[in-house]
């Protein structure tokens, strides 16, 4: 079976959904500056800066987080004096970038984040049957390897995100770490810079007629989020053990130590089968009441991916 993909006519590179993910804001403000690198013949790649309030205050969000509010509830929501910012804001971009869900909305987005985890360069999917972004993550593995390059799935039938990016046919999360928040490391800004650079690069090839032939990738599938042990009154009184600490993407077995309470006591991972753990101790997600994100391995595989025969010749 072969897929026959629209050419890739338009791409976004957003910087700053959080505005202290310090990675994304500088590449976007470069690109914006100097795009040289980012261009690509027949596409328009536009870099922009998703929250330029918060990155202006160096902080995650000002009313609340704009990767949760691109649901049709937060898109229809009518535009009155106290709606939250990022309510406003996700409105705005869905205007520029979408409308989500229709055939005008830009064709791929790359959001750039930075996570406090020990994730390295992470790729995020939505979507487990998109054969374009499937084939795009095989080719930036590729691209990239010895180095790892995870890929995350995040489609799950009652976790939604709602993500800035879904205004896009095709959505893809970059997140790099580990790095502190409202801190720029160089080596944690070149992983982030490579991955946006190997997938225009797909696009490119892509657009140029390239064939991909079938291929399968691993991806770790979110399964469910773990909160940290609190007590009645809802406080924290345990902490990540130290042996769970940075093992991002390590496999997690039945009695492996997974908390440390305050008093020197282990709390042991329960679970019949081995997940493997990520965004562990993320440090934006202690308000979301998450210490990490359990995950299984599984396999995704892509069609035989080309341009569209009505789309040959064409530019």
């Amino acid at each position: 079976m072969s897929s026959g993909c629209a050419r890739v006519r338009r791409v976004g590179l957003f910087g700053g959904t959080h505005g202290n993910e310090l990675s994304g804001v500088l590449l976007v403000r470069h690109w914006q500056q100097d795009g040289a690198e980012i261009q690509r013949a027949g596409v328009q790649v536009k870099p922009f800066l998703t929250n330029p309030r918060a990155v202006e205050r160096c902080t995650r969000y000002i009313d609340c987080d704009l990767n949760r509010v691109f649901d049709p509830e937060s898109l229809g929501r009518p535009v009155v004096e106290d709606i939250p910012y990022e309510v406003r804001r996700a409105q705005e971009i869905n205007h520029i970038f979408g409308p989500k869900g229709s055939d005008d909305a830009y064709d791929l987005i790359f959001d750039l984040h930075n996570t406090t985890s020990n994730m390295g360069g992470t790729i995020i999917l939505e979507n487990s049957r998109d054969d374009f972004t499937i084939q795009m993550v095989h080719y930036i593995k590729n691209a990239l390897a010895p180095e790892p390059c995870p890929a995350l799935l995040i489609e799950h039938p009652s976790l939604k995100y709602a993500t800035t990016r879904s205004v896009a046919k095709h959505p893809v999360g970059v997140e790099v770490g580990p790095q502190p928040q409202g801190v720029a490391r160089a080596d944690v800004l070149d992983k982030m810079r490579k991955i946006v650079k190997h997938g225009l690069d797909f696009v490119q090839l892509f657009n140029e007629g390239k064939e991909f032939p079938p291929c399968t990738i691993e991806v770790f599938k979110i399964m469910e989020k773990v909160d940290y042990p609190r007590n009645k009154n809802g406080e924290i009184i345990a902490i990540i053990h130290p042996q769970l600490q940075d093992q991002d993407w390590q496999p997690l077995k039945n009695g492996d130590p997974q908390f440390l309470t305050l008093d020197g006591e282990v709390i042991p991972y329960q679970g019949d089968s081995t997940v493997y753990p990520t965004f562990i101790n993320e440090a934006a997600y202690y308000e979301k009441k998450q210490a990490f994100v359990k995950t299984e391995k599984i396999k995704l595989t892509a069609k035989h991916l080309r341009l569209s025969v009505s789309e040959q010749g064409t530019s």
